[in-house]
């Protein structure tokens, strides 16, 4: 059990600004119809969620998760995190709450690591615990699951964590690591959306496991998956970054191919072209594109009160675009709705427990790496 803390039982507590009085408290943002409210700075932040107590667990990108307490300002590292190897690309990836926390406190995150000179992107759980001075980690920390295979380079690891609304499965997401062809090796878990069971092995009943594919594919042909969200009605939606345009929005399906790099919406970088997506190839296209690009980083289903006209909504943080950006669904459509400029690259978007909006900005290119809450307007 968690005890309660003081400040004076913890040394290793950094006091960060007061959530009260935090710069930018309430302040009003013209054309938005949001305050936003700076409420603390992290370095380069990844991704966050929260407990059952208010509190939040963050993760940054060289290998940190901290324990952050929004109502005082305090941060707690948590030690037990494995070695992160976060050149380029890489870091320390998503954190995500078991289904049954409030049993067996379990924690699972991601991360980029180097293993016989290759990398790749790992999933992780261990057990939060918070001894009586304060001191936090993570118990028994163990890869459930590695990507395969590893390779040379820094970019496209993905590695998002969703679980399956019973609670049953967990999705990850493997990018393709910048070597295209992966995307659609069936092999290869790189370029996929993958089902795996709580201890990280393979669902029973994946789709194309009986057609010779690794037994974790969900789907295929993706090429950097940031973001994947289950809605109210338990489909999933994964958003990804495409090649020189072509960021996408998409309604994952077991067993389908995406396309990527046969067909995009967008083209390679060295100039050369790839088909569009059109009917009848094949391949699923996206709900929604985007060329010029947002760069999509994170991905919330939002389900709260205090924004009712946004249910049912996706929220996007935008990277080069610096925004936040919001599709709306109906059914199994989705299209364009708002895309609000934030002034700075937006890595992550959370609900809160009150529904409040919390963006995380990624501390990169000038952004400051600041955590955000987004109230309404009025």
């Amino acid at each position: 059990m968690m005890k309660s803390v003081t400040l004076a039982t913890l040394p290793l507590i950094l006091i960060a600004c007061s959530a009260d009085n935090a710069t930018g408290q309430n302040a009003a943002t013209p054309d938005k119809p949001f305050k936003v409210a700076t409420i603390a700075d992290f370095d380069a932040p990844w991704a966050m969620t929260f407990l059952p107590d208010g509190r939040t667990l963050v993760t940054e990108k060289a290998g940190e998760m901290i324990l952050f307490d929004p109502k005082n300002g305090t941060k707690i590292p948590v030690a037990g995190i494995p070695a992160v190897d976060s050149a380029g690309q890489g870091a320390l990836m998503d954190v995500v709450l078991s289904p049954n926390f409030a049993q067996d406190k379990t924690v699972y995150f991601s991360f980029s690591e180097s293993r016989d000179g290759v990398k790749g992107v790992a999933l992780a759980k261990g057990a939060f615990a918070q001894a009586s001075d304060g001191t936090t980690r993570l118990d028994g920390v163990q890869v459930i699951f590695r990507a395969s295979p590893y390779v040379d380079g820094n970019g496209h690891y993905s590695g998002r964590i969703a679980f399956s609304p019973d609670g049953k499965y967990l999705f990850f997401t493997n990018g393709e690591r910048q070597k295209f062809d992966p995307a659609q090796d069936p092999k290869a878990t790189l370029g996929k959306v993958l089902r795996l069971n709580l201890d990280g092995t393979p669902a029973a009943g994946n789709p194309l496991a009986a057609q010779g594919f690794n037994p974790a594919i969900w789907s295929y042909g993706h090429r950097n998956l940031l973001g994947i969200a289950f809605d109210k009605d338990g489909r999933l939606w994964e958003q990804e970054m495409g090649p020189k345009g072509g960021d996408e929005v998409n309604l994952v399906k077991p067993g389908l191919n995406y396309g990527y790099p046969k067909v995009s919406n967008g083209d390679h970088y060295d100039g050369k072209p790839i088909p569009d997506h059109a009917p009848g190839d094949g391949f699923e296209a996206p709900k929604v594109s985007w060329n010029p690009v947002i760069s999509p980083a994170g991905l919330l289903y939002y389900t709260g009160d205090i924004f009712p006209q946004w249910k049912n909504s996706l929220f996007i943080g935008g990277l080069s675009s610096q925004s936040l950006v919001r599709v709306k669904l109906d059914g199994d459509s989705a299209a364009k709705a708002d895309q609000w400029d934030m002034g700075a690259r937006i890595r992550e978007v959370e609900q809160g427990p009150d529904g409040a909006l919390w963006l995380l900005e990624d501390g990169d290119r000038g952004s400051q790496g600041r955590m955000l809450k987004l109230t309404p307007a009025g």
